[in-house]
């Protein structure tokens, strides 16, 4: 699962195993290691309660939580994007949570082949 911050706005893209994942267990998860007591965790969640996409940061936890029925509807189908835009006391976060595709051109030291089929054929997307 990778994580993408750019100023207001927080992207997570999804391999297939990790769509299945979701779909089976309800929950991914990723840790950044900082130092011996630091680290950053980022994760996504099922929930039931949600009515939908939804961002929190606590203790150096970034949680993203899904639906429920949204999260089985679009682990099932071929919909690449889900996006909501959050209110927050600094006005908007954007939360997108994507199918990640492989890059029409590879680069080197990348592993894509876990990743979705680009709908323009070839390996992927230009990256």
């Amino acid at each position: 699962m990778k994580l993408r911050i750019k100023g207001a706005s927080l992207r997570l893209r999804l391999t297939q195993k990790e769509v299945r994942a979701l779909a089976e267990g309800g929950q991914l998860e990723e840790r950044v290691p900082f130092a011996a007591q630091a680290e950053l965790i980022y994760r996504l969640r099922r929930d039931a309660q949600a009515a939908q996409l939804q961002a929190s940061f606590e203790r150096n936890v970034i949680e993203i939580r899904i639906p429920q029925a949204l999260a089985s509807g679009w682990c099932a189908s071929e919909q690449v994007t889900l996006a909501h835009t959050q209110r927050v006391p600094q006005g908007e976060l954007q939360i997108t949570l994507e199918k990640d595709f492989a890059c029409l051109v590879p680069r080197a030291g990348e592993d894509e082949s876990d990743s979705f089929p680009h709908p323009a054929g070839g390996t992927g997307k230009s990256c």
